[in-house]
């Protein structure tokens, strides 16, 4: 058995990290190493669940304190956290925990099958669909309406999902006796032992069809198509994950429909970057501009153009911002819109014409464009701030 590391060196983060900088930290491996990305890889498989398990326990601070103190041979942890204690923590949790790192209220991420249970006997759960949507930044902007025409388990017109042929219904299971469990009892060194699992007969539904549907052979569903509109957030980023509750397979003899998770990709964009909820514009000045001012008009991401003030003498590297025109918080989640950041860059021509080419040559003699101390200072932190 492969030796575990180290939680904290797992996620890239110090052992002083915020709650923040440990979502942060395990948001971007997760997207890097997601199941969906990396198909078949198993190595990627286990990066992914040795990040969640990480996660699970840095991010809750009284696991964190216990793992803090004592390891992995701390109190309750059985070699190791929650859910993850001994293997048994499965994809379906894992993916579970990512409306908590994406932001969802529900909204993100919860993958889960099988079964729900309605006190013992069982109700058939629909499986979930996952689907992928590429959206632009103006999407991403102001949210969006996507139309998909999605194959999947329909509820069966002829028996109405009941998968009893005409009006034969269901009887009570023989085995169970309409609990839906079965109890075994067993002599061991300790007395006699009671165990309950769900009923093979009945699957834990605590009935039977005998007759059975001939259009859906009992199951209760069948294949079909559906048109579904899912309302994608603004704010979204590449990663995240849209819930739909109840657009996914219907359940089987009227069970409860699975859902629909919508993985998000980001078109690339030729006049902005993103940073996180900020949008970043190069704006490239002309040499006259920067050095004597003037008003310059900007794309913003809502396709409309906002008029910026350049100050004369403005230097390469510097940036402006503009409050409020970037990228909204997901579902408000955040902290609220972000900003449209400009970068200013200078222009310098490759060819000159003679006159232009005299006057440079004029001006460079000028101790105004040779630059003082201080901006040399200036550069030289930026320079040195580019690399750390």
């Amino acid at each position: 058995m492969a030796q575990k590391r180290d939680y904290y060196e797992v996620l890239g983060v110090d052992k002083n990290a915020s709650e923040d900088d440990i979502k942060k930290a395990y948001r971007k491996i997760a997207i890097k190493y997601h199941p969906d990305r990396n198909p078949g890889d198993k190595e990627a498989e286990e990066k992914f669940k040795e990040a969640a398990e990480a996660y699970d326990v840095l991010h809750d601070p009284q696991k964190r304190q216990q793992y803090d103190q004592f390891g992995f041979d701390g109190p309750n942890m059985g070699g190791g956290f929650g859910g993850f204690s001994g293997g048994g923590f499965s994809m379906d949790d894992i993916f579970s925990m990512f409306g908590d790192v994406f932001g969802g209220r529900g909204g993100f991420g919860g993958f889960s099958s099988g079964f729900s249970s309605g006190g013992q006997r069982q109700q058939h759960r629909g499986s979930d669909l996952r689907l992928k949507v590429r959206l632009s930044l103006q999407e991403i902007a102001t949210g969006v309406n996507k139309r998909f025409k999605v194959r999947k388990d329909v509820v069966c017109e002829h028996c109405h999902g009941s998968g009893a042929e005409g009006n034969s219904g269901s009887e009570t299971c023989p085995t169970c006796h309409g609990s839906g469990v079965v109890t075994r009892t067993t002599q061991s060194l300790f007395g006699m032992m009671q165990t309950q699992s769900v009923c093979p007969t009945c699957q834990g539904e605590g009935k039977i069809i005998k007759n059975k549907c001939h259009h859906c052979h009992g199951e209760g569903v069948v294949k079909g198509e559906e048109v579904v509109e899912i309302k994608i957030p603004a704010g979204v980023a590449e990663g995240m994950v849209v819930n739909v509750p109840g657009k996914g397979n219907a359940g089987k003899h009227n069970g409860v429909n699975g859902n629909i998770q919508v993985f998000i990709e980001e078109e690339p964009n030729n006049t902005f970057v993103r940073d996180g909820n900020d949008v970043i514009y190069n704006l490239l000045l002309d040499f006259p501009t920067a050095a004597l001012g003037g008003n310059v008009d900007i794309p913003t991401i809502e396709g409309t153009k906002a008029k910026i003030k350049i100050e004369p003498g403005t230097q390469p590297g510097k940036t402006l911002r503009l409050r409020g025109k970037g990228l909204p918080a997901v579902q408000g989640y955040g902290n609220g819109t972000g900003d449209l950041v400009v970068n200013i860059s200078v222009y310098v021509p490759k060819t000159l014409s003679r006159d232009e080419k005299d006057a440079l040559e004029h001006m460079q003699k000028s101790d105004n464009f040779k630059g003082d101390a201080q901006t040399k200072r200036n550069i030289f932190e930026r320079f040195k701030n580019y690399f750390n």
